[in-house]
């Protein structure tokens, strides 16, 4: 592959993956997208916490890339399947000692959460396992303590006690509000939620997680709070803490990287080192205003795909910023209820939110299969 006719993006997410698309769009007729990622499919993060909980459907958050591209022109893409461990000026440096050259390079790298959120495993027979011995572990349990009230421990304690009505389910949350990056509405109405179920909420305490863990044996034992409260659990589910995955970029430009672990950028999404203006960051991993989320980082997968194409074609001068957005979330609470929320766009205005029930529960990926391998129907593959 030709140094000079790679545009490399590294994290085959849900942005990473836009991103490829996007650049293969815009300029398949000059370079090739290279898309590197470690796992050996797509990982549909957003079903992880009702895949740790409900059984029969954990092989489809397992996506293969095998027809993620198949509608550029041939040559357009290509997907190298390794983990980047160092970044210099004209490579990316894989775990194996290969390096993979690029002229513009993306960092879609995403960030790392605490199991099931995110997984420690790489390939789909063991991210299936992981998933059906989580499940049986939910299943032997009685009392269920769940700590962090953000978006995947919200979720997994509602899923819980939506598909297991008579398991003890008690969330504990550092914060006054559930969702706290949120207006306060979204706490309440997950509080609502929780009351309605019947969750016990504990708020404004910590958990004192052992060094060696919770035990998983089956077998009772009590969680220790800050405060000196007790609640007895026999299994414990640890949805907290966002790690970034910046640590390639370290050789490169570690002034580039902020005390937070993020990634710093400028509006274009450049990292913040004027040596290096070819190489970019967006997603979770940027330390961008906006939300960590898949919308947003969609947006910023297209604007550097534009100013990439700007700069190939000489035009460096205006490129495309990023824009502001108040947070916003589509989550589930239960088994057949969703909220769909978003921030007001100042502090004295109201927030949106459209709360919804189905007849059925949403269990399927089948529209993600549909976007990232069009046409396979072997959710096995």
């Amino acid at each position: 592959m030709s140094s000079t006719r790679n545009i490399v993006v590294v994290g085959g997410s849900y942005v990473g993956t836009k991103a490829v698309d996007f650049i293969a769009q815009n300029l398949h007729a000059t370079h090739r997208a290279v898309l590197i990622e470690k796992n050996t499919h797509f990982q549909h993060l957003f079903m992880f916490p009702r895949y740790a909980v409900i059984p029969g459907y954990e092989h489809q958050a397992f996506i293969p890339f095998t027809r993620t591209y198949a509608h550029h022109p041939p040559g357009a893409t290509s997907i190298v399947r390794g983990t980047a461990t160092e970044v210099h000026p004209d490579r990316v440096v894989l775990a194996n000692g290969e390096s993979v050259p690029y002229e513009y390079l993306v960092l879609a790298t995403g960030t790392k959460l605490t199991p099931p959120g995110t997984l420690r495993t790489e390939d789909k027979l063991s991210g299936i396992a992981y998933f059906q011995q989580h499940q049986q572990l939910v299943k032997r349990a009685n009392n269920i303590v769940i700590i962090g009230g953000g978006a995947v421990g919200v979720q997994m304690a509602t899923d819980i006690k939506d598909y297991y009505p008579a398991k003890s389910v008690t969330l504990v949350h550092s914060r006054a509000q559930l969702m706290n990056r949120f207006h306060p509405k979204l706490h309440e109405i997950t509080q609502d939620r929780a009351k309605e179920l019947g969750i016990a909420l504990i708020l404004e305490d910590r958990v004192k997680i052992p060094v060696e863990g919770f035990p998983i044996d089956g077998s009772e034992f009590d969680v220790e709070l800050s405060s000196g409260r007790k609640v007895r659990a026999d299994f414990v589910i640890i949805a907290t803490g966002q790690t970034p995955l910046s640590g390639p970029l370290r050789t490169l430009s570690p002034s580039s990287i902020a005390p937070s672990g993020f990634i710093s950028v400028k509006p274009t999404l450049q990292i913040a080192d004027d040596a290096y203006p070819n190489v970019f960051a967006i997603g979770d991993v940027a330390d961008t205003t906006n939300h960590k989320a898949a919308r947003p980082g969609a947006r910023h997968a297209q604007i550097v795909a534009d100013n990439i194409t700007a700069m190939v074609q000489g035009k460096t001068d205006p490129l495309q910023t990023y824009e502001k957005q108040p947070a916003g979330i589509h989550m589930t609470l239960g088994l057949t209820r969703d909220v769909k929320f978003r921030n007001p766009t100042d502090a004295t205005g109201e927030p949106f939110y459209q709360l919804e029930d189905s007849d059925t529960p949403n269990v399927e990926s089948l529209r993600m299969w549909r976007d990232k391998a069009p046409g396979l129907t072997d959710y096995f593959l």
